[in-house]
Order: C-alpha cells, then structure tokens, then sequence
C-alpha cells in the first residue's frame, strides 16, 4: 500500500491529518503538481481525474477523492471513529463535513484557482469568480463562529473528519487572504484547538 501524495496541496493534507490521528502510517510518494507530474499519462493511468491524493492497495486497486480513502481507513481501523459511532453520530457528521466542504473548502479553493498566478496558464482562470468565491468563503467563516459559540468542535463534541475539512480550508486561504477575523472569537477558539493537536502538522 502507498499513498501518492503533495505536500502543498489541501486535499492530500486531509487523509495526512486523518491518518494521524488514527495513528496509520502508509508510505508515500510525492508527486510534484508543480512541474504537473499528476497530468502525466502514467499517474493518470492510477487516476484518470489527474488528482491528489491517490490510495494504492496492495492489489493495485486505485483510490481517489480524499473522503473516499478516508473512509476506507475508517473501515479497516474504526477506532477513533471520526465519522461518528452511532447513527445519529454518523449523520451528523457527515451533514458538517458536506456543509464545510461545498460552503468553505469548495469556495477557497475556487478563490485560489482563479485568482493565484498557481493555475495561470493551466486552466481558464475567472478572477471575478475567485473574487465571488472569497467573499462566499468569508461569510461562511462568519457563519461558523454562531455555529461554534456552543460547541467545541464542528459537529458537536468530538474531533471528527468536519474539523479536518474545516481546518484544511481555512488553513489554505491564506496564500489568497482568507484568514479568521479576529472578532470572531469563536472560529478563533475553535482553529487554535485543533492546529494544537500533533495531527495537524502532518
């Protein structure tokens, strides 16, 4: 089993993080999305998408999409569960983990490939969108700081996937000036809590 992985990509940093705290280790290949090895034919024959990350099992099957392999850890080592235990548990989380990927995580990452001189050159680049999709972003991180004023973390009481999506996004605005407002108390709470935790620096 390998893992193909960028270390400057958001996507590959949620299955590090998750595999972290699951306390997995999987080997890993990095793949240089700079010098655009991920659009070369012999990755895109392990990932037709050209994306990051890729699971590789020891069957060779391919695995794509980070959630996706996330869940498949899940599966193989339930404990910690960070998709939740219960039924209710579990559908809550993943409601979190959807709201934080489509309104946040979708929306920097929007931002970041139509306004970043990254993507020039290699995809048709919409500045006014990018513009659109930071502002979609900041009102989802105002948004948030309601949501969190009486909770610890994403979707309720316990770390789970929706605090690793979360993180990934914020933490990924940056190079595009997407940042917590510092009167948002409660995001700010929440963001210094799970950057503390030795998973995130994976």
């Amino acid at each position: 089993m390998k893992l193909y992985d960028s270390a400057m990509a958001p996507n590959p940093r949620r299955v590090r993080i998750f595999l972290a705290e699951k306390g997995i280790t999987v080997p890993t290949v990095q793949v240089d999305i700079g010098k655009r090895e991920n659009r070369q034919p012999e990755f895109l024959t392990k990932n037709p998408y050209g994306g990051l990350p890729v699971l590789e099992l020891d069957d060779g099957t391919h695995i794509s999409e980070s959630i996706a392999i996330c869940r498949y850890f899940e599966e193989i080592q339930p404990k910690p569960a960070l998709f939740g235990e219960t039924p209710k548990e579990r559908a809550e989380i993943e409601m979190w983990q959807r709201r934080m990927e489509l309104g946040l995580f979708n929306m920097v990452t929007g931002c970041f490939q139509n306004t970043h001189d990254f993507f020039k050159g290699r995809i048709k680049q919409s500045p006014d969108y990018g513009e659109v999709c930071k502002h979609n972003a900041l009102d989802r991180i105002a948004w948030l700081d309601g949501q969190l004023a009486n909770r610890k973390f994403i979707a309720g009481d316990k770390y789970s996937v929706a605090d690793i999506t979360t993180l990934c996004a914020i933490d990924f605005g940056r190079p595009v000036n997407i940042r917590i407002p510092p009167e948002l108390t409660n995001v700010t709470r929440w963001h210094k809590d799970v950057s503390s935790r030795p998973s995130a620096k994976a």
